[in-house]
């Protein structure tokens, strides 16, 4: 009973918030997914060139090789970007540039799926739900906690720094970071799933992909 309240609670308070840094989540994946109508006819070449490249290398198992470092590299790109917003969260300068770091995680998104979709139709969408979605179902929520936290964080250091100058820092402090480093843990296991499953998992679409064939 008392947790129920405490999550009502918690969700009264911050409510807004999400929804907030919901919609900015939202229109850069809608901004993402418009960019690729804006592609030259150079890059949509370009791109093609690279996808046929990588498609190819994943129907070989290039991707089978080193997992460690495949590990390493997922985890480290996905922490750097949680340990931005907690030094973001920190300042009170960093809330904008929260909010701009959610407007390009959704711009990236909905690039990457738009032009898998755009170009590959049925195909794209396909592979883009074996290699882009499953991740991203933890990711996405992760950074929407995390930016709600460090928001809620900076506008209380505001409240309690510089205008009632009164009031402790060290709990909320410490539930930003638990926060954070929670997160953390969870990405682990999603480094882990992009490592293992996530090859295994594209190498089974890429045969039909391989050509870079139409519908």
């Amino acid at each position: 009973m008392m947790r129920n309240r405490t999550l009502e609670q918690y969700m009264k308070e911050h409510l807004s918030f999400y929804l907030f840094v919901g919609v900015v989540f939202v229109t850069g994946v809608v901004f993402g997914a418009v960019m690729v109508n804006a592609l030259s006819l150079e890059q949509k070449q370009e791109l093609s060139r690279y996808l046929g490249s990588f498609f190819s290398s994943v129907h070989q198992g290039g991707l089978e090789g080193d997992v460690t470092g495949s590990f390493k590299d997922s985890f480290s790109m996905h922490i750097k970007w949680f340990l931005i917003i907690w030094v973001l969260g920190l300042s009170v300068i960093g809330l904008p540039l929260i909010l701009i770091l959610d407007f390009l995680k959704g711009v990236l998104v909905g690039f990457t799926v738009g032009y898998l979709v755009g170009t590959l139709s049925w195909k794209g969408l396909l592979f883009a739900l074996v290699s882009v979605v499953p991740p991203n179902l933890v990711v996405i929520p992760l950074l929407l906690v995390c930016s709600v936290t460090a928001m809620a964080f900076t506008i209380h250091l505001v409240k309690n720094r510089f205008i009632s100058r009164k009031g402790a820092l060290y709990e909320p402090f410490m539930r930003f970071s638990g926060v954070i480093l929670a997160s953390g843990v969870l990405l682990l296991g999603v480094s882990v799933f992009e490592a293992y499953v996530s090859p295994a998992m594209m190498k089974w679409v890429t045969p039909m992909l391989v050509t870079m064939s139409g519908p």
